[in-house]
């Protein structure tokens, strides 16, 4: 989930856990299980400070590392041991239990985005990504903010609008993961010989992006009111061994955006100005007829990487401007 998200779920848990006795009856614990629940619900994301470095090492490990089973217990300990230390007379056990939760809540909750984790780390590196939530939901954003407004003008106490609210955040979970399914069954009966089926969530309830692969083509498509709308259409060609593509996949940048891309086209461009350049566009990232998450990489005819970029953009024109700057 986005920042935003992740801040009013860590205000809404600190609200819950005053519901404990712990919490309760001890004045200090209040404000040191907020501070804990708060900081626990971003702490997974702190690598967002991988940025700064580049935009390979970030998609390379980014919800990676910081989001596995260690990390969960790590930032816990961490967390919770330095707000009992700051917070004199706390429980530390009680700031343990519900650090966690705001831990491993915030785990959780990514993975049913369409970007995932990699949550089971070190026992598999694989990532999880059940593609129902956007990253940005309103419904779930609005809802803990009506949640936290209700708590704090003192129209509810924190039991009944708290536990009220997780109780509806699971029902309209269940339900997301029901409209993912039938969009799948959706494009099977269209595709039968579909060997896969991407899906991404979008801001709007009834509208999801769609790529499904068969043996000889990848359609890029949407389903919008449960009818699927199909846009391009590109033949399945597997990345092949030659000379320069071998050359490209060594760089950082399109081994980045490999690891993280599960579907994607590809083009090679060998008569650019003496230069040659390889393409790949992330195909489930379609927005205004035009694929802004790629990787390029640009090289000479010996196949010297003179250049290259992955990440966002949104025109050819600031595309260029990336690689002159990486130049």
């Amino acid at each position: 989930m986005d920042t935003t998200t992740h801040i009013v779920m860590g205000i809404s848990l600190g609200g819950l856990a005053t519901i404990d006795p712990a919490v309760a009856s001890n004045p200090v614990m209040p404000g040191a299980v907020m501070a804990c629940a708060i900081i626990g619900s971003q702490a997974p994301d702190f690598d967002t400070v991988l940025k700064l470095r580049n935009n390979a090492v970030y998609i390379r490990n980014h919800r990676g590392l910081t989001h596995s089973i260690p990390a969960v217990l790590i930032w816990t300990l961490l967390i919770s041991g330095v707000i009992s230390l700051l917070v004199s007379g706390s429980d530390w056990l009680h700031l343990l239990l519900w650090t966690f939760i705001a831990v491993f809540l915030h785990v959780f909750v990514d993975i049913f985005n369409a970007y995932g984790t990699q949550a089971l780390r070190p026992f598999s590196n694989r990532w999880i990504a059940l593609g129902v939530i956007n990253i940005f939901d309103p419904f779930i954003f609005t809802a803990h903010l009506i949640a936290i407004l209700l708590w704090w003008s003192n129209l509810l106490t924190a039991g009944p609008v708290f536990l009220s609210l997780y109780g509806l955040l699971i029902v309209y979970y269940g339900w997301r993961i029901f409209e993912k399914k039938q969009v799948v069954q959706n494009a099977r009966q269209l595709h039968p010989d579909a060997t896969h089926i991407f899906v991404s969530p979008s801001i709007r309830w009834n509208q999801w992006h769609l790529v499904i692969r068969t043996p000889t083509m990848l359609h890029v498509a949407e389903s919008r009111q449960r009818e699927i709308n199909f846009f391009e259409r590109y033949k399945f060609v597997p990345i092949p061994e030659t000379d320069i593509i071998n050359a490209a996949r060594k760089d950082p940048n399109l081994s980045a955006f490999l690891s993280f891309s599960p579907t994607y086209r590809w083009e090679v461009d060998e008569s650019k100005d003496g230069m040659q350049e390889v393409r790949f566009y992330d195909l489930r990232y379609r927005s205004k007829g035009h694929y802004p998450f790629v990787a390029i990489v640009q090289m000479d005819q010996d196949y010297n990487i003179v250049s290259s970029y992955t990440g966002w953009v949104f025109s050819e024109e600031t595309l260029q401007k990336k690689l002159k700057v990486v130049t």
